[in-house]
């Protein structure tokens, strides 16, 4: 299962249980949130290690440059799209505050 397959199972999970979705905002106060957030996807059966998570982001994002305008210097800056991490809480967060 690919970073994005894990990341996108887990959300879907985490929608559905609000318990969940508790625990994962709570990592964004850790100081290291990325680690915290990692050791407890392990823990609960994903198998999402902070590389993955930040490789897969920077590939992402190394994807959507080339796209654009042939990837050149005058691509443009896009930002927030490489963090997979935010993604993931943005989403979690709007879903929190909806219920």
């Amino acid at each position: 299962m690919t970073t994005l397959e894990i990341l996108d199972r887990l959300q879907g999970d985490a929608l559905k249980d609000g318990e969940l979705r508790k625990k994962l905002l709570a990592t964004r106060l850790e100081k290291d949130p990325l680690t915290v957030f990692c050791r407890l996807c392990r823990s609960l059966g994903y198998e999402l290690y902070e590389m993955d998570l930040v490789s897969a982001g920077e590939d992402f994002y190394a994807t959507m440059r080339r796209s654009t305008n042939g990837g050149g210097e005058n691509s443009p800056k896009l930002e927030g799209e490489d963090d997979f991490y935010e993604l993931l809480m943005a989403s979690l967060e709007a879903a929190e505050k909806a219920e």
